[in-house]
């Protein structure tokens, strides 16, 4: 049967790893825990700047400004409603 997880070997400085351990035990949770959680949050947040760096520069090609899409959100609510 295959592992569902592949081991890493990373490399903190002495601090990081303090306040790593503190964090673990305080929320009773492993060292490997806390890093998948961290590297899921910084994924959702690079996905997430990618979203808007996209967004804006659609919105520039098709000349629509800020503004714009407020008024647009509006409209479509009150036609929704």
């Amino acid at each position: 049967m295959a592992r569902k997880t592949k081991i890493l070997t990373l490399s903190v400085p002495p601090e990081m790893l303090e306040e790593l351990e503190k964090v673990a035990k305080a929320e009773s949770r492993t060292k490997s825990e806390l890093f998948r959680e961290a590297l899921r949050e910084y994924v959702s947040r690079r996905r997430w700047r990618e979203l808007q760096v996209y967004g804006r520069e659609r919105a520039k090609r098709m000349g629509v400004t800020e503004a714009d899409v407020e008024k647009l959100i509006e409209e479509f609510r009150r036609e929704a409603s």
